[in-house]
């Protein structure tokens, strides 16, 4: 029996890695296995900006990587948890009852819900604000480079 409120916990804890996934289709799920993938390479680009500095192109290319990968992750746990009881038990406990306990919808699926749309919608907007702020500020500097005269000696002139 798969148990929806613990399926939309495991997406928005675990989400990033692939719990929920494992949870429910098992070992085999590919998309599980491919979930820490981005994972990693947004955890490497916070590992970057926290040794290297804010100032690492590379980091504020990577960390948005996390971000998005845990603002999915909040939106599947919506997902599982604003399904139908009939529903849910129809694709993960076939041969129950359709309103088996499973599926039901409890305190603790709420929670879940309120928390992945709180931290879903913070994280997704702060990596939206994080690369934008990084793309514009790399385009301000380049331009200003491209500005600049060659020679110091000669803007005087």
């Amino acid at each position: 029996m798969k148990n929806k409120t613990l399926a939309a916990w495991l997406a928005f804890v675990g989400g990033p890695f692939g719990l929920q996934r494992f949870y429910l289709y098992g070992s085999a799920d590919r998309l599980a296995w491919m979930l820490p993938a981005p994972t990693l390479i947004g955890l490497y680009g916070v590992y970057r900006a926290r040794t290297l500095g804010l100032d690492d192109p590379l980091s504020w290319v990577l960390i948005p990587f996390l971000g998005f990968t845990m603002a999915g992750c909040a939106i599947n746990a919506l997902v599982y948890g604003l399904m139908a009881a009939e529903k849910w038990n129809l694709r993960f406990n076939p041969g129950t009852a359709p309103d088996g306990v499973a599926g039901q919808t409890t305190w603790f699926t709420v929670g879940a819900l309120a928390l992945s749309l709180l931290v879903g919608t913070t994280v997704l907007m702060a990596s939206l604000a994080f690369s934008f702020q990084h793309y514009f500020e790399y385009q301000a500097e380049a331009a200003r480079a491209i500005s600049q005269p060659a020679d110091p000696k000669r803007s005087g002139d």
